[in-house]
């Protein structure tokens, strides 16, 4: 006779980037599982070797007597998830170029997205406000935020001649040619918004609103990982596909049957 006892839910260890802060919080709260969440710093995107390394060492740090599976909130972002190994645990990661995924919520949406202008700067709330001064710009790939460079241009020697710098050095107008500001639907984004739109204004780029979609990370929280993740088993490494899968696993070379 089937049981009709409901399941106990899921325990979770949740690492993430504090550029999701908001959304993370908020689908943390409506998982129907216990969720431990931790952030991690928007500078360490600079320093992606060291970020695969904190990672590692939260993976390898959750107790499996506590902990059913460690979710990552966290694209590719530099390569900084390739090489992460699941210990003790499953290990769940989106599959995801970076986070600009995650907040339009699907893979074929940021394709499209990205064919149609790869140059695009990308404002959301919550990297607005914890940025800081963390050198990287979201969704890029660029070891340098190139646009903080060209306002402490502007900052020392004016407008003019920032723009002439960003010129001469051959990366302003190739890289960056719209800025889009991505509304998640949490909290009032107007000052970022219109933040965007100024500096849009300003360096001659175009402008654009989109609205932000919650359900990658709401599925990767609610214990829905089918499709769009990649769940290793205890023994297995992350590696790249080179194709829209993004991310792929192989086993390590001691958990290899003979």
């Amino acid at each position: 006779m089937m049981s009709t006892e409901p399941q106990r839910p899921l325990r979770l260890k949740c690492l993430g980037c504090e550029a999701l802060a908001r959304i993370a919080y908020l689908c943390a709260a409506h998982s129907p599982h216990l969720v431990d969440l931790t952030l991690y710093e928007i500078g360490l995107h600079n320093r992606p070797g060291e970020l695969r390394a904190t990672l590692q060492a939260a993976i390898e740090s959750a107790n499996p007597e506590k902990y059913d599976a460690v979710v990552l909130i966290y694209g590719l972002c530099g390569q900084a998830t390739l090489g992460l190994q699941a210990r003790h645990v499953p290990l769940v990661i989106p599959k995801a170029h970076d986070c600009i995924t995650l907040f339009l919520g699907d893979r074929a949406r940021y394709k499209q997205t990205f064919e149609e202008e790869p140059g695009t700067y990308w404002y959301t709330n919550d990297y607005m406000e914890r940025k800081s001064n963390s050198g990287v710009s979201l969704g890029t790939g660029l070891e340098i935020d190139l646009a903080a460079v060209y306002d402490e241009y502007v900052a020392k020697y004016g407008q003019d001649n920032a723009d002439y710098l960003m010129e001469v050095m051959g990366t302003w107008r190739q890289h960056y040619k719209r800025a889009v500001y991505i509304d998640s639907g949490i909290g009032d984004g107007n000052a970022v918004e219109a933040q965007a739109r100024s500096q849009a204004t300003q360096r001659g780029w175009l402008y654009e609103r989109m609205t932000g979609d919650l359900v990658l990370i709401r599925r990767l929280l609610a214990g829905d990982w089918e499709n769009d993740f990649l769940v290793l088993t205890p023994g297995q490494e992350s590696v790249m596909t080179y194709d829209e899968e993004v991310i792929g696993c192989h086993l390590l070379e001691g958990n290899k049957t003979k």
